[in-house]
């Protein structure tokens, strides 16, 4: 079993309708599903695959195997010879590019590359955002909109380098453990090469091929609650690789902090002019992220349930 692969380029065609089916199955029966022919340059993709793979060597390598808390942690264990495995730790060196971080300086063309990058792949998700809205049927636009808590662009829009490097006990480490991402839509260029990346598919884990210069898209636990549950986020991890190094760059469009995330009013079921949420709750992201960053690798509904009881009591006091 392989997750879906879509050819976007069709999608202004003959075979638009077809497209958007695929589109649509990929979001609710997978919540990940693989672009070819997305329209960002080749030519591009190749350079930020060569800048990005000389920052980890010229930038980030050597501190990893000398400095991080992974092997540092591996060691400790190693040593103790007690055959536990490193449960709240990932393999993984990792930083974040935004419009308002630092950038690595080391490395010649990283920043031109990458900019020209995040301005693309932003592109790409903000069409493939518009396809969900047709599908869903509500406003074009309306995921935009709610992420960016109205007309303007406030919306988060980040960029995770990673590399999980050689790691000689696999057994006793994961790469990244197994969580659903907090925010809207991620759009992951993966290694060419090197696999590593699974889904939970219908209580089996499934590998996420790679092809080469396509971008994974997945779907994020904002996604869900809009989408009142016909889009549900998924399950991922990471495993640890022995004697290769994969390389990911995950770029995630996130709704503004101070945005009001709740299902949209059109696909809220009505049952005798009362309204039904499944469960769902209307909160603020921020709000959200307090409690993800601390339930990240757990389950997603306390996630849910305590966003709903942090909102009530919030209104509760203003009201």
């Amino acid at each position: 079993m392989t997750i879906p692969v879509i050819d976007f380029s069709k999608l202004n065609g003959e075979e638009r309708a077809k497209t958007m089916a695929q589109i649509a199955n990929g979001c609710e029966e997978w919540g990940f599903f693989q672009l070819v022919n997305h329209g960002i340059p080749v030519d591009l993709l190749e350079r930020v695959k060569m800048v990005s793979s000389e920052c980890y060597k010229q930038e980030r390598e050597d501190n990893f195997f000398k400095n991080s808390a992974p092997v540092k942690l591996l060691k400790e264990l190693i040593d103790k010879k007690s055959g536990d495995k490193l449960e709240n730790i990932d393999w993984e060196d990792v930083f974040l590019l935004s419009d308002d971080n630092e950038w690595p300086l080391k490395t010649p063309g990283f920043k031109e590359a990458m900019v020209e990058y995040r301005a693309e792949v932003k592109k790409l998700s903000e069409k493939l955002m518009e396809t969900m809205d047709e599908n869903l049927g509500i406003p074009k636009g309306y995921i935009k909109k709610a992420f960016n808590g109205g007309e303007e662009d406030n919306a988060f829009f980040g960029t995770k380098v990673s590399h999980y490097p050689p790691c000689p006990h696999t057994e006793m480490v994961s790469g990244l453990r197994a969580h659903t991402d907090a925010g809207g839509v991620v759009l992951l260029f993966q290694d060419d090469v090197v696999d590593g990346l699974q889904i939970l598919k219908d209580g089996e884990w499934i590998d996420v091929q790679p092809i080469p210069n396509s971008i994974v898209i997945n779907t994020g636990d904002q996604i869900e609650v809009l989408s009142n549950g016909r889009y549900k986020s998924v399950w991922h991890r990471v495993n640890a690789k022995a004697n290769k190094t994969r390389r990911s760059i995950a770029s995630f469009y996130n709704p503004s902090y101070n945005a009001t995330i709740e299902p949209a009013t059109q696909l809220v079921k009505k049952l005798e002019n009362e309204e039904v949420k499944f469960g769902y709750p209307k909160f603020l992201f921020g709000d959200y992220m307090s409690v993800y960053t601390e339930q990240k690798f757990l389950p997603k509904e306390p996630r849910f349930q305590a966003v709903r009881t942090a909102s009530a009591d919030k209104y509760d006091a203003t009201s």
